[in-house]
């Protein structure tokens, strides 16, 4: 039976709806539920069947064009300083992001001016000011009696924003663009309650190009040499040639033009196709002859695709071969790079597709699909670095077997062998945190007739439709190590398949498919329902394992945070049990709508042969029972291989920074495919995932002599010497970065290994209920806090004296880890299809010194528990740490957004709920710099 339930419903994006949906297109793909266990290998005559259908050839011969990463873009995806993470930004190599105007009431957060420098200082990139979301509501409510009034108000506000623009250093200036409409044919120029005067511009097009004209010379007065984008129509119209036929009569042709494909990959090749030939036809004769516009396609992709890598990579594949930048479509939360980041330092699945992406370097190759032009099919991108000796393809979109061949193999860069990475970027969940891209396998190939081939379903596993796949390929090198796959054994189990009894059940969908993008990925289409307050359910999953051991199970689940039953505790609690024993209790995770997939981790030891894993409603002597509403989508088992407990990063396949890298020779002992000289001042990078903000060991492995500086999140930990050096060092949960320098001499890096936790460093944790609380800030009891209680009130109006202060200890000078736990149900009302959990600020110091405004994201509920890593520098012995907070003003620094926009919450002024802080130190290294 169906249970009804209410949902935050996720429709289509209703202002380019009937545009759209007759586009949505393709080739249909077929979400049948998953095996109850990981499939056989196909025999190698079905397999060889399989992929004469199923071929990918990445040509390494030709060159068609620089390597651009123009894909890395996002609608709404920076909050504010800290949210998303410096990590988080850069590691995706992120380009553009189009944010609302500031001061503006569209959504909270995610003011254009607050956002710039932490892109600019991370990535160099671009802050697209749409300026039109300074107002609230879509389509947009500007005020006005008059078609004249209306204008002349909106007017004012650019002119407000450009006088903002122009206080800014010009290092941040210069990061810029201006967006002075967002799509004028069904907003401000359409047809709608709050068009100017209910007459499209695609039909009657002189109000609308009127008003570009005035938008465009003030920006270019006002902030001489700022850029303007437009026309930023919902789709690239017809219409939008006479546009720009306009621009070029009244001298105002747009610095970067700009539309949204939100539609399928393949349009985005045609559709660019079709511009550029506009742009031909229309610059001939004018001076402008020859001139290609740099294009930003900014907002691409649904539901059904974001998050998920082996949707994704469809539409970066056709990004990257129209050499075009875009955005990410901002369907749901703003300030996680359109459901890319979790938390704040953390990544799902989407966020390491785009880190291998941003790390390709040379020019792109030409990749020929299995089924040119058809979406929801096997579809890659691909380039070759001559100077790096390095190829890389990313490639993904089927199910099952498929050959992946690289031809013309250039002998003259890779000799008659090469190494061979091949890497599984599997999906995660939106919020589901990632480890990075699985190793599937490392060997070194010979090349036969300049082909070197991979074969999916027989020695390599089948492909999942849901992953994307990395091949890296170097020369062969030396006879060094290799790395080891990070399980011997992998399974999946749908809760569609799975035995319910008991009262409540519902089974939900179909969901998010190729037919319905409007909806979310879901593993095989369906989940089910009926663990919730007064439930008697039992889900029965049925699993057969291949071996004892101590298996990771993770459970894809969702519990609305909003939703009524779940309002009460926050995440949903279960109780798993192995063969009707062995029980524990489980939190399934919060979502910020319905159907958007975390997954809750644990370990269960099983016994060779068929179990089953069940999750109760009731505990099995009665005295548990669930309280809140959860949705499942599948469970996972997983076994470790512990030879692959320490994660290895290899320095060949890392992100250079004047450093080269040396195969065979001097490297011949290196582990890979061989190493990278780093002399004074070059640097490799590596992007390294911690589970937890926690301790793990950090060893460096170099060869031959000299030292380099090794920093984690900029921070010095290490200064290698010798053939290995190691450090235990405090991670941040998540992604970390690290950056080995050339010190002295011309030291090789090898790679690095990072072995979770230990105990060398010293750390104390300090529970907030028993630190100093002040005026109205109290303590609270949320019964998931460590230990029962945390504080909340901190902050409120300015000057409101609500604050605590922790007194901590520091065995020694210098930079510690400070681990703040703590919660933030804060909530704006939803707008449109966005949800608006908001971020809270804490202003935090210490010793009584600056306040450093540190931001939370939303963790959905103030008994939901979270940690962020703050490096925090303290003196020996005696210390304090202190949190306080208020609202942030507008950018004047005077008015408030509570003043300017009462009827909507903007910006929090109060510090998250907190429940402790854990100070340990940073690393244990030998930091000696003489």
């Amino acid at each position: 039976m169906h249970r009804a339930r209410t949902r935050i419903p996720h429709p289509l994006h209703t202002r380019a709806a009937s545009a759209l949906l007759a586009g949505l297109l393709a080739a249909p793909l077929s979400l049948t539920a998953a095996p109850a266990a990981a499939a056989p290998s196909p025999t190698a005559e079905t397999a060889e069947a399989a992929v004469a259908d199923e071929r990918l050839t990445i040509d390494l011969s030709t060159d068609t064009g620089a390597f651009h990463g123009g894909a890395s873009g996002s609608l709404y995806g920076l909050y504010g300083p800290g949210v998303p993470s410096a990590n988080i930004i850069e590691g995706m190599g992120v380009r553009t992001v189009s944010s609302k105007g500031q001061d503006g009431a569209q959504h909270p957060g995610s003011d254009a001016l607050e956002v710039v420098a932490p892109l600019a200082d991370t990535t160099g990139g671009d802050i697209y000011i749409r300026a039109t979301d300074y107002y609230r509501g879509f389509p947009y409510q500007w005020p006005g009696d008059t078609p004249e009034e209306r204008l002349e108000g909106y007017m004012e506000v650019m002119e407000t924003q450009l006088d903002q623009v122009a206080q800014l250093d010009p290092e941040y200036r210069e990061r810029l663009v201006f967006e002075p409409f967002n799509e004028p044919e069904g907003n401000m120029f359409g047809t709608g309650e709050w068009s100017y005067d209910g007459t499209s511009w695609l039909d009657d097009p002189d109000d609308y190009f009127r008003a570009w004209d005035r938008a465009y010379e003030m920006a270019k007065e006002k902030v001489p040499g700022l850029r303007v984008a437009g026309p930023n129509t919902s789709v690239l119209y017809d219409q939008v040639k006479g546009f720009m036929e306009h621009t070029v009569e009244a001298g105002t042709v747009p610095d970067v033009i700009t539309w949204h494909e939100l539609s399928h990959p393949q349009n985005i090749r045609d559709s660019v196709a079709r511009y550029r030939q506009w742009e031909e036809e229309v610059f001939a004769g004018t001076g402008h002859e020859g001139t290609a516009l740099p294009v930003n396609v900014n907002e691409y992709a649904f539901n059904y695709h974001t998050s998920v890598p082996g949707q994704m990579v469809q539409w970066v594949s056709a990004i990257e071969e129209s050499k075009i930048d875009a955005m990410i479509a901002f369907w749901n939360m703003n300030g996680n790079l359109s459901d890319s980041a979790v938390e704040a330092n953390r990544a799902n699945g989407q966020w390491w597709l785009f880190n291998s992406y941003s790390r390709m370097t040379g020019h792109t190759v030409e990749v020929a699909p299995p089924h040119p032009g058809e979406n929801y099919t096997l579809q890659g991108v691909a380039s070759l670095d001559p100077d790096r000796s390095r190829a890389t393809a990313l490639f993904g979109g089927s199910d099952g077997a498929a050959r992946v061949e690289f031809t013309n193999v250039p002998e003259d860069v890779f000799g008659g062998a090469v190494h061979a990475w091949v890497r599984e970027i599997p999906w995660t969940g939106q919020l589901g945190d990632s480890g990075p891209p699985r190793l599937l396998s490392e060997e070194a190939l010979e090349v036969g007739d300049g082909t070197v081939a991979f074969d999916f379903g027989d020695a390599l596993p089948g492909l999942k439709e849901s992953s994307a796949y990395e091949v890296v390929l170097t020369p062969a090198g030396g006879d060094g190590p290799r790395d080891t796959p990070p399980n011997l054994w992998e399974g999946s189990f749908e809760a569609e398949d799975a035995e319910y009894t008991g009262g409540g059940y519902s089974l939900n969908g179909p969901e998010g498919s190729p037919d319905d993008v409007s909806k979310f990925y879901t593993s095989g289409g369906y989940n089910v329902g009926g663990l919730r307050t007064g439930s008697d359910g039992v889900l029965d999953f049925t699993v057969d394992v291949p071996e004892d051991g101590t298996y990771d199970l993770s459970v894809f689940a969702n519990s609305l945070y909003l939703d009524d039953l779940v309002a009460d505790q926050g995440p949903t609690n279960v109780f798993l049990r192995v063969d009707g024993g062995a029980e524990q209790e489980l939190f399934l995770p919060l979502g910020y709508k319905w159907v958007v997939w975390d997954h809750a981790r644990t370990a269960v030891e099983l016994e060779k042969g068929e179990h089953t894993v069940s999750l109760a409603a009731q505990s099995l002597d009665g005295s548990g029972k669930t309280r809140g509403d959860a949705i499942i989508d599948r469970i996972t088992l997983e076994l470790p291989d512990p030879e692959a407990a320490t994660a290895v990063y290899e320095a060949e396949t890392a992100e250079l920074d004047g450093a080269a890298p040396v195969y065979g020779g001097a490297a011949g002992d290196a582990s890979g495919s061989g190493a990278v000289r780093v002399r004074h001042g070059e640097s490799v990078t590596f992007w390294v995932h911690s589970e937890r903000d926690a301790e793990s060991l950090l060893d460096v492995r170099t060869l031959g002599g000299g030292t380099a500086d090794v920093e984690v999140n900029g921070v010095p930990a290490l200064r290698t010497g010798g053939s290995a050096s190691s450090a235990a060092v405090a991670l941040s949960g998540g992604i970390n970065k690290v950056t080995v320098t050339g010190a002295e001499g011309a030291p090789l890096v090898d790679r690095i290994g990072v072995t979770p936790g230990g105990e060398e460093l010293a750390a104390a944790t300090y529970q907030a209920e028993d630190a100093q609380a002040a005026g109205e800030a109290h303590t609270v009891e949320p019964s998931l806090a460590d230990g029962g209680a945390a504080v909340d009130g901190i902050g409120g109006d300015p000057g409101n004296g609500n604050t605590l202060t922790f007194d901590v200890e520091a065995p020694h000078a210098g930079t510690f880890a400070v681990r703040i736990r703590y919660a933030n149900p804060a909530t704006s009302p939803a707008s449109h299809y966005n949800p608006n959990p908001m971020a809270r600020r804490a202003d935090v110091s210490v010793n009584g010194g600056e306040e450093r405004p540190v931001l939370f994201p939303p963790s959905f509920h103030e008994n939901n528990f979270w940690e962020l890593t703050v490096p925090m520098e303290l003196e020996e012995g005696a210390n304090t740490i202190a949190f306080s907070s208020e609202e942030q003003p507008n950018f004047d620094g005077e008015t408030y957004a509570s003043d300017t926009w009462p009827d909507y919450l903007l910006r929090s002024p109060y510090a998250p709920v907190i429940d402790a802080v854990t100070v340990s130190e940073y690393t244990s290294g030998r930091l000696d710099r003489s």
